[in-house]
């Protein structure tokens, strides 16, 4: 099985899911947003952000291929483009970070460390950057949107990633809320934590290593 990661474009756009690449929860207002899906127009509004935030900022994703078959996907941006990040009752993303919108792996992929390749090339890409942390709305379990007025829409729920999943990866919170915590991740920290962990497997490989074994690559 090969695993593999591209930044995300306008070309490859097409390999995320249907929904989520008509998703356009975090890229407009609720309003805006609202007259968009009522107008049909929510595909072109996903690709004008795109492009727009490629062209001001840079890369805002990446998309996770196993054996050529798209089977996840990141998206990240700074919070100044990102019109529903002030929505959050635990609002606003601090000055040093930038958003991570939506991460997601597609069920028949689950459990292959996808979500934490994902989180970790999300996190080497900024690191080059200069931002020094990424920071995330999670979603607690059971923590529907229905009960917020600036919430209205149960597609919103689906773009959120879930909070435990979040601190599994290493994320902390720095606001509780029952529903939204909002949470971050040290970018220097995870870079740091991935080396090390990567120069302690390969010390162990090293020492219990066959010969038979040795063209062998671990998958992480």
């Amino acid at each position: 099985m090969s695993r593999r990661l591209a930044p995300l474009t306008l070309d490859n756009l097409s390999d995320l899911p249907s929904t989520c690449r008509r998703c356009v929860t975090w890229e407009l207002d609720p309003l805006a947003a609202k007259q968009a899906r009522q107008a049909g127009d929510t595909g072109f509004e996903k690709e004008a952000w795109i492009s727009g935030t490629l062209l001001e900022w840079g890369s805002c994703g990446r998309v996770a291929y196993v054996d050529d078959q798209p089977a996840g996907f990141v998206t990240y941006a700074p919070p100044a483009l990102v019109p529903r990040a002030l929505e959050f009752p635990t609002s606003p993303v601090s000055g040093d970070a930038v958003l991570l919108m939506t991460a997601r792996v597609l069920p028949q992929f689950a459990g292959a460390g996808l979500a934490r390749m994902l989180l970790q090339a999300t996190a080497k890409d900024l690191s080059r950057r200069g931002v020094r942390a990424l920071e995330a709305f999670g979603l607690t379990a059971g923590g529907g949107m229905s009960a917020d007025p600036r919430h209205e829409d149960k597609e919103q729920a689906s773009c959120l990633v879930p909070a435990d999943l979040l601190t599994a990866v290493g994320f902390k919170t720095v606001r509780q809320h029952h529903r939204f915590p909002r949470l971050r991740l040290e970018l220097k920290t995870a870079i740091s934590w991935r080396e090390d962990v990567e120069l302690a497997l390969e010390q162990i490989l090293g020492t219990v290593r066959l010969p038979a074994l040795s063209g062998t690559s671990i998958a992480r």
